[in-house]
C-alpha cells in the first residue's frame, strides 16, 4: 500500500523538530574503489536501501527497467573499501503487488515462489550472494509488509548467508554492530492497513497475520494490469451513525477503503469474487464486498466480513507488535494514508520515548526518501532517514540509497540516489555531534 506525503505538514514537522547540534556535511562519501578519503582503508560505512520489490512475473513487476542498475549498484557495494554492513529495510521481494486473479504460488508452495523470483531477478539475486559469500560486507535484511510472510527458510533458499533480523513474526528492527545508537525498521509496524494482524481472521485463516493492506495491494496490482478503469457497479455508501466509538472508527475505516478504491479502481463488481488466496490460512476467493464495511440501512450498523471487529482490537495487536509508545485507533485510521505520519513514528517511538537512546533511525516503507534533523527526549541531536526505493516509478526520487559513518565524535548520514549510467548524487546530508 502506498502512501501520499503532505508538504505542509511535513513542512511543520521541520520547523517543530529540527535539532541545534545536526549541520550539513562535506564528507565526501563515494562508491569508487578508491574509497572515502577521510577513512583511508577503514571499514566503517552502513550502507541501507530498502523497498526493492523483486517480483515473480514483468507482467506487473514493478522494478524491471532499474533490475540492471540495482544488480550494478550491487556490484560497486562489493568492491568499495570503506563499508561494513549493506541493510536491505524491507519488501525486497515482493508477495503483494500480485493481480488480485493470480494464484500467488500457483499451487506450488512458497520456497518455490521465491525461487521463481530470484529466477526472474537473477542478476540481481548473483551480486547480493557475491557481497555475501566474499564475506567481507555483512549484509542484512529486515522484514518489510511486502515480504512479511517470507519465512528465514525461504530467504535462506535464495540469499544463503544473509544475515536476519526479526523480533515478532513479519516484522524486525536492526542495530548495526558496535551502534546500539542507529534503529533500522521499514516502518509498517506502526501502519493500521500494513502492521501483522494475528488477532482479526484467526478463526477464518487461523494462524494468518495479514493485515488489511494485503488484500487492498492485490486490488491495486489489479487496477494497475486493467489500466486503471472505469469502475464496474458504484459500492454502497456508507455514512456515519450514533451507535459508538466502535461504529465510528469502522466509519473511518470504510472511509480509508473508499479513498484507495477512488484511485486505484478495477472493472470487477463490488460483489464479483475476484482475490484469490490460498496464502498464510486463507483458502476463498473474495471481492471487495467481504472487505469493505457495508451498512444495515441509513444510519444503521456498519459491518465487515474479513477483518471483523479489527478497530477494537488494535491496542492488543500493537502490544503483540511491541510497539513502544501505542498510537490511538482514531489516530492510525485517519493518518493511515500519510507519509509524513511514518516519519513522524520515528520521532514519536525513538526520539521522543524516554526508554529509547537510538539518535539515528532509518525507515523505508512510504518510498519517499528525506532527511529529517531531530532531537532526543534529552536534547541531544538526532535525524530520522527514509531509504525511499528502487522501483521503476515513483513520484519522488527513486534508486536511492543511504551511507551512515563515523566522522570523529559526530556520525554522518547522507541520502543518495544512483542512476542507470551509474554516477551516485547526493541528496541530501548531516551530521550528528557527540558522540
Amino acid at each position: 500500500m502506498r502512501r501520499t506525503g503532505i508538504k505542509g505538514i511535513l513542512l511543520l514537522f521541520l520547523l517543530l523538530f529540527t535539532a541545534p547540534l545536526c549541520f550539513a556535511s562535506d564528507y565526501a562519501f563515494t562508491l569508487d574503489e578508491s574509497g572515502v578519503p577521510a577513512l583511508g582503508g577503514e571499514r566503517s560505512v552502513i550502507v541501507v536501501i530498502s523497498d526493492i520489490h523483486l517480483g515473480m512475473d514483468d507482467r506487473y513487476a514493478e522494478i524491471q527497467r532499474n533490475r540492471a542498475p540495482l544488480a550494478d549498484f550491487l556490484r560497486k557495494v562489493r568492491c568499495a573499501p570503506n563499508i561494513k554492513e549493506l541493510v536491505v529495510a524491507g519488501d525486497l521481494v515482493d508477495e503483494w503487488f500480485i493481480p488480485a486473479g493470480t494464484d500467488t504460488y500457483a499451487g506450488k508452495t512458497q520456497k518455490e515462489f521465491v525461487q521463481r523470483v530470484a529466477a526472474n531477478n537473477k542478476d540481481v539475486v548473483d551480486a547480493f550472494n557475491d557481497i555475501i559469500r566474499d564475506g567481507k560486507i555483512k549484509v542484512v535484511y529486515v522484514p518489510g509488509n511486502h515480504d512479511l510472510l517470507i519465512s528465514s527458510e525461504s530467504i535462506q533458499t535464495i540469499f544463503p548467508g544473509m544475515a536476519e533480523a526479526r523480533d515478532v513474526r513479519g516484522l524486525g528492527t536492526y542495530s548495526p554492530d558496535g551502534h546500539p545508537e542507529i534503529a533500522i525498521e521499514h516502518g509498517h509496524r506502526y501502519n493500521f492497513f500494513c502492521a501483522p494482524d494475528p488477532i482479526s481472521n484467526k478463526e477464518i485463516a487461523p494462524g494468518s497475520i495479514l493485515p488489511p493492506g494485503y488484500f487492498f495491494t492485490r486490488i491495486a496490482a489489479l487496477s494497475v494490469v486493467e489500466g486503471k478503469p472505469k469502475p464496474g457497479k458504484i459500492r454502497p455508501v456508507v455514512i456515519p451513525n450514533s451507535l459508538g466509538e466502535s461504529q465510528d472508527l469502522e466509519f473511518l475505516y470504510w472511509q480509508v477503503w473508499e479513498a484507495l478504491m477512488d484511485e486505484l479502481p478495477i472493472k470487477e463488481d463490488f460483489e464479483e469474487k475476484i482475490i484469490r488466496t490460498n496464502i498464510d490460512g486463507f483458502t476463498k476467493t473474495y471481492a471487495m464486498s467481504d472487505l469493505i464495511p457495508r451498512q444495515a440501512g441509513e444510519g444503521g450498523v456498519i459491518d465487515v466480513n474479513l477483518f471483523k471487529g479489527i478497530q477494537d482490537t488494535w491496542d492488543e495487536r500493537q502490544a503483540l507488535n511491541r510497539v513502544a509508545v501505542k498510537i490511538t485507533a482514531r489516530e492510525a485510521l485517519a493518518k493511515a494514508a500519510s507519509s509524513a505520519e511514518t516519519d513522524n513514528q520515528a520521532v514519536v517511538q525513538y526520539f521522543r520515548n524516554p526508554a529509547s537512546e537510538k539518535r539515528i533511525v532509518v525507515f523505508g516503507h512510504t518510498h519517499e526518501s528525506r532527511i529529517i534533523p531531530s532531537e532526543t527526549h534529552d536534547g541531544k541531536s538526532a535525524v530520522y532517514v527514509n531509504s525511499g526505493t528502487w522501483i521503476d516509478k515513483n513520484a519522488t526520487p527513486t534508486m536511492t540509497f543511504v551511507a551512515i559513518a563515523p566522522k570523529g565524535s559526530a556520525r554522518y548520514a547522507g541520502l543518495y540516489q544512483y542512476s542507470h549510467e551509474g554516477a551516485v548524487t547526493t541528496l541530501d546530508n548531516l551530521e550528528l555531534e557527540g558522540f
